[in-house]
């Protein structure tokens, strides 16, 4: 989707973020290419109250993710 968002509409940046507390989306971020930023201090009120949430961002500039080139490659 973000190798799409790029070519086709032409993003330069794009942008994600998930709570600290879900560490798995911290990686599916990751094996996407996105790069951690940073932290949003309690920027997001989930039920159980404000959460801190990590920011995420790939550049058009970017490599490619592993995920990416895998599915290319398989194509």
């Amino acid at each position: 989707m973000s190798e799409w968002a790029f070519r086709e509409v032409g993003f330069h940046r794009l942008e994600l973020e998930h709570s600290i507390h879900n560490p798995r989306s911290c990686r599916v971020a990751t094996k996407a290419g996105f790069s951690e930023e940073g932290v949003r201090r309690g920027s997001a009120r989930h039920a159980d109250g404000w959460h801190d949430m990590h920011v995420h961002a790939r550049l058009r500039s970017d490599q490619p993710s592993a995920t990416t080139r895998a599915a290319s490659a398989s194509v």
